[in-house]
């Protein structure tokens, strides 16, 4: 037993005790770790003026609760701390401009139209310029948080790109009739239960489905249109799901400059009219902040990979999302 927690339970019994002598019959202590209000953090440069350096990482979506082998430490979920930084960066007119670090394939379309109108918002209400820096991947929902940013920069050997929809469920039909498991839907119509993982679809469901797909799909392209300048017609064209290296994605105008993490910096230094300034981070308390890489995730073990891919396909229903699954 760790040190600290037995001197704890040696502080706590005697306390205990007096109590039930004292004819109390109901004791409740919790031992759940709390969630801690933010701090902040210089990670990098000096001065008065700050930059506040947003990360954005893994699969986006409200949370991932998803498979676990082993008990999950308290968290907020991202969409709450992407909302949560914002909003105090917003108060503090320190704050001059805002770098967003993405590494991620993308996620739910909700999730990540939330955190481009969150982005985007802030943006508009400070009036600084935001720059967004791509680590190893942007790709599908991933850029399109990134298209809230005034400039996009991709480390030379980002993948981005990925434009394009997929729906994810899946058909268990087969796996049922080997179990003798035959399930029943009863429906108001014939097209409340379309998406069921118990059968297969059906022509007309498909075609549902498809046009769902199809207007989430032009909803990402007219964004893409809109941020990076370029006309609608020539995005559909290279819009067809697939990848780009940094330098296919540069030629094609989807991003800005292809470069590393402290030049998209000074981009934000640069553009907000500043020579120096602090980069800070907010975390929360013993959370490790050294430098501008140091909230980057490492690589995850089985068991986080295993709860981000059932936190994906988990939940009723089909699952529309702009996310690179190769």
């Amino acid at each position: 037993m760790p040190t600290r927690l037995r001197h704890g339970l040696r502080a706590i019994l005697p306390l205990a005790a007096a109590l039930l002598l004292g004819g109390c019959s109901l004791i409740s202590i919790d031992f759940t770790p709390k969630i801690r209000p933010l701090e902040e953090e210089t990670v990098e440069g000096t001065g008065a003026s700050k930059v506040l350096l947003l990360d954005l990482s893994g699969l986006l979506q409200e949370d991932t609760p998803g498979l676990s082998l082993t008990t999950p430490p308290p968290r907020v979920p991202l969409l709450a701390r992407v909302r949560e930084e914002l909003r105090r960066a917003s108060e503090d007119d320190k704050v001059r401009a805002l770098v967003v670090r993405i590494n991620s394939p993308g996620g739910t379309i909700t999730a990540s139209d939330v955190l481009y109108k969150e982005i985007r918002d802030f943006k508009e209400k400070r009036k600084v310029p935001v720059v967004a820096a791509i680590m190893d991947v942007g790709a599908s929902g991933g850029y399109y948080a990134a298209l809230a940013a005034d400039q996009i920069l991709v480390h030379p050997t980002t993948i981005t790109g990925s434009i394009g929809v997929i729906m994810v469920t899946l058909n268990a039909q087969g796996l049922l009739e080997k179990i003798g498991v035959a399930p029943l839907a009863i429906k108001s119509g014939p097209l409340k239960d379309a998406g069921s993982p118990f059968r297969g679809l059906t022509d007309e469901e498909r075609a549902v489905f498809q046009a769902v797909i199809d207007d989430m799909y032009g909803r990402f392209v007219r964004l893409v249109a809109e941020s990076r300048k370029i006309p609608e017609a020539r995005v559909r064209a290279f819009a067809d799901g697939r990848i780009y290296t940094a330098e296919q994605a540069r030629g094609l105008g989807l991003v800005d400059r292809v470069g590393y993490l402290d030049e998209a910096i000074e981009m934000a230094k640069q553009a907000a009219g500043l020579t120096e300034a602090r980069v800070v981070m907010y975390h929360r308390p013993r959370e490790y902040r050294v430098n501008m890489y140091s909230a980057t995730p490492v690589t995850p073990g089985a068991d986080a990979l295993l709860g981000q891919l059932a936190g994906a396909l988990s939940g009723p229903g089909a699952r529309f999302l702009y996310l690179w699954w190769p």
